[in-house]
């Protein structure tokens, strides 16, 4: 195994890029359960988002336009989950896995004339005098503006959800959705907006993996992604920091078994592959054996304004 082969440098850059995405969909989960909503849909509107974005531009030539594109078209998908289980009162469990299949097949629907090409990609934001420091630069300072775009997403959702009144009423609606319907809050508006944005997020992350990290669309590429975003809000505690770290220590266990098999490590593919869910799983179990920290007292509990 030649370990000399990996440069460290572009070992961070590629960590930077492969956590981007599921970050994307765990902020965006981790405000839906904080309103005590659980959506198991994500990777049924990551799916989406990523054959939306991929979708609108090769028709259009902009990734920027896709990236919106797939943000609203996930963001309508994740309100058909909400009417039906903050309106109709459905199993939210049941409800989520049938989002992920509608998204799945939808997907395989609209990208079958599209497998095979190649879509325009994002071009690098190259920081001025940041991107020239050595080492540094080319790591942390010359990547496309959706890496640093949910960099700010994760610092403005703690912000939001810390300092700010809508963020306290949020957080109310998850911890007790019976006693903020009693002081006039609108506990099924309050989680209908929350729902959204986490569908806008969720699509993101999809369109990220269709049109940066591997500029093309291919059924079922996001391998799970969107259970793993759902596993690092459990693992972050519901806590915005913590999901940082999380999707970070994902995107770097997977960067770094795709450097092992290049640098020829003496270990199986198969095991090698399966490393960065098998960590994940552990990391898991870790943390219920400690019992559940955070979770919203109402998380995954129906609300009606008539009980």
């Amino acid at each position: 195994m030649d370990l000399s082969s990996i440069n460290p440098i572009l070992l961070i850059a590629s960590i930077m890029i492969s956590a981007t995405p599921i970050l994307l969909a765990a902020i965006g989960e981790m405000v839906v359960e904080k309103a005590g909503v659980l959506n198991l849909g994500v990777e049924g509107m990551m799916i989406t988002g990523a054959v939306v974005g991929f979708a609108t531009a090769v028709s259009t030539g902009s990734p920027t336009l896709g990236f919106a594109a797939a943000a609203l078209a996930s963001a309508v998908l994740s309100l058909s989950f909400g009417v039906l289980t903050q309106m109709l009162l459905s199993n939210q469990v049941a409800t989520g896995l049938g989002l992920t299949l509608v998204g799945l097949g939808l997907s395989a629907l609209i990208g079958k004339p599209y497998e095979g090409m190649k879509s325009p990609t994002m071009s690098k934001l190259d920081i001025p005098i940041l991107g020239d420091i050595p080492v540094l630069g080319p790591m942390l300072f010359s990547h496309d503006p959706m890496v640093y775009f949910s960099l700010f997403l994760v610092l403005a959702v703690w912000g939001f959800l810390k300092f700010t009144r809508a963020g306290l009423i949020l957080r109310a609606v998850g911890e007790s959705h019976d006693a903020a319907h009693a002081l006039g809050y609108k506990v099924i508006r309050i989680r209908m907006m929350a729902i959204f944005f986490g569908g806008a997020c969720a699509g993101l992350g999809g369109a990220y993996l269709s049109l940066v990290r591997v500029p093309q669309w291919t059924e079922g590429m996001t391998a799970g992604a969107g259970w793993i975003a759902l596993a690092i809000v459990v693992f972050a505690s519901w806590r915005a920091e913590r999901i940082l770290i999380g999707a970070y220590l994902f995107g770097g266990v997977t960067v770094l078994q795709l450097n092992l098999q290049a640098a020829g490590a003496r270990v199986p593919v198969e095991i090698l592959s399966m490393s960065p869910y098998l960590i994940t799983i552990l990391v898991l179990v870790i943390i219920s054996a400690r019992g559940a920290h955070g979770a919203p007292a109402s998380l995954g509990r129906p609300f009606h304004a008539s009980r």
